[in-house]
């Protein structure tokens, strides 16, 4: 976490959380939600505006992370932005080098990996579960066809459960 973000922590401790403002797609993409997007629909049937700002996608990355209830957020200054998922908390981009990085370019350990039933490929690291992206699907057929990675089955509505994180924090979750 930024230094100033923990420095606004000390000086505003009780700054009410934010729910449905910030939102990740299956591709590792930040949106924002303003309360006009939030009344046409749920993501990601309604995305909103997608963060194309490099800095603040990095500050966002740098200050990502779960609470005890399995609920993702961005601490944003004294603020807890809470993160609501299109699928899981992370999304992996596979290197050619055979590195696992986060969208937020964190180093990942691959722990075991998994195909849902509509052929999405999941890998579980000592950061927690996520989905590959979609356009590493090369790179991740080879891994699984050099025995780097044998999928089980399993179905994605099983996963935050399994995993315990939450796709849709709210408020009386929060911790």
């Amino acid at each position: 976490m930024d230094d100033i973000v923990k420095a606004a922590l000390k000086k505003w401790p009780n700054v009410p959380a934010c729910f449905d403002w910030l939102a990740l797609d299956a591709r590792g993409d930040w949106y924002m939600r303003d309360e006009r997007i939030q009344r046409a629909g749920p993501f990601p049937q309604v995305k909103g505006s997608r963060v194309e700002h490099d800095k603040l996608i990095a500050f966002i990355g740098r200050n990502y992370a779960c609470d005890d209830a399995g609920q993702w957020y961005f601490q944003n200054g004294p603020q807890r932005v809470y993160v609501t998922l299109e699928c899981t908390p992370w999304v992996w981009r596979l290197q050619p080098d055979g590195r696992v990085l986060s969208h937020t370019g964190a180093l990942a350990q691959v722990q075991g990996s998994a195909l849902d039933e509509a052929g999405r490929l999941y890998l579980f690291t000592d950061l927690g579960p996520g989905l590959v992206h979609t356009a590493d699907m090369a790179l991740a057929a080879d891994a699984v066809e050099h025995g780097h990675w044998t999928p089980e089955d399993v179905a994605a509505a099983d996963l935050p459960a399994r995993f315990q994180f939450v796709r849709q924090p709210a408020p009386a979750q929060a911790g």
